[in-house]
């Protein structure tokens, strides 16, 4: 079985980043990833990165897409790895399709939506009911809409359906929107949009499609008539493959400031960390730091 100098689980802006510094060290490495992208992949408007006073999500990650890419590096794309452990000197990574061997790996497999977990949520998934605005607002073309979330993905979905949908209620569990400053100014001066704080979705109605919900508001219970369902209520990490790391409480992997995890030679980066600000650009400059220090620990092993 091969051995390579290191295998980067993820292709989202961390492990694109750790992968384009490990090809400029010349490591013989692998990337294991399900796409190419990650939740930047999702991202509506981007005006906070460095270079791009305007960019969409799709068309950075189409950039980052594109350095990675003119570097002969071997990606497994489509592959959902199952397990990580460590045994002796070596990492091992399972997928469903194979098990790859190297000597260091860097977790970079970033974070998934949250699901409602309430009624109606499975029975009306991609029937009216999404987790994702770049993939599918487009469909809601002058309908109206529910988003659920009160902080930066909800607002971005929010911004995002103001262009398509004929009427949006943002609904928010806490008493005021949270989020970047900018995004909400925006969200709440355009008459499209029926912000509903202190509000809670009890359940997902519908036939064959989403119809409507059942909302719970100052403790009364009533009925919105709607079209479309868009959950944005938080992200999850992806870390349960990787069992004797240790995480935080919310499943977060515990790194320091060189990015090495609590079991020496695994590396992670990006927003399956605990590191506090999830910004796409945090998430590259953690995906350098975490290559180098992999590289940087190859060099110190006889």
């Amino acid at each position: 079985m091969k051995v390579y100098d290191l295998i980067i689980i993820g292709a989202g802006p961390a492990g694109i980043t750790a992968s384009v510094y490990a090809a400029r060290k010349k490591m013989d490495f692998l990337v294991v990833t399900k796409d190419i992208g990650g939740q930047a992949a999702l991202s509506g408007e981007v005006e906070n990165y460095t270079g791009y006073q305007f960019i969409s999500g799709p068309e950075l990650v189409a950039k980052f897409e594109e350095h990675l890419r003119k570097f002969a590096i071997l990606i497994k794309e489509n592959e959902e790895v199952l397990e990580l452990k460590k045994e002796d000197d070596l990492v091992l990574i399972k997928t469903k399709e194979d098990v790859y061997t190297a000597k260091t790996a860097i977790v970079a497999s970033g974070k998934r939506s949250k699901e409602l977990n309430i009624p109606g949520e499975k029975e009306f998934k991609n029937r009216g009911l999404t987790y994702c605005a770049t993939c599918d607002a487009p469909l809601f073309s002058e309908k109206t809409v529910a988003v659920i979330g009160g902080g930066n993905s909800a607002l971005d979905a929010t911004l995002q359906l103001m262009k398509i949908a004929k009427e949006i209620y943002l609904i928010n569990i806490t008493s005021a929107l949270g989020g970047d400053p900018i995004m909400r100014e925006k969200v709440e001066k355009n008459s499209r949009v029926k912000i509903l704080n202190n509000t809670e979705v009890l359940e997902i109605m519908g036939d064959r499609f989403v119809s409507g919900i059942r909302i719970k508001k100052d403790n009364k219970i009533e009925k919105l008539a709607i079209q479309g369902v868009f959950v944005e209520i938080g992200l999850i990490p992806n870390s349960e493959f990787v069992k004797d790391i240790e995480k935080n409480e919310f499943g977060e992997i515990k790194v320091n400031c060189k990015n090495q995890t609590s079991i020496p030679a695994i590396f992670a980066c990006g927003d399956v960390t605990d590191v506090v600000e999830k910004q796409i650009i945090v998430a590259c400059g953690e995906g350098a730091k975490a290559a180098l220090s992999a590289f940087r620990y190859l060099s110190q092993q006889r």
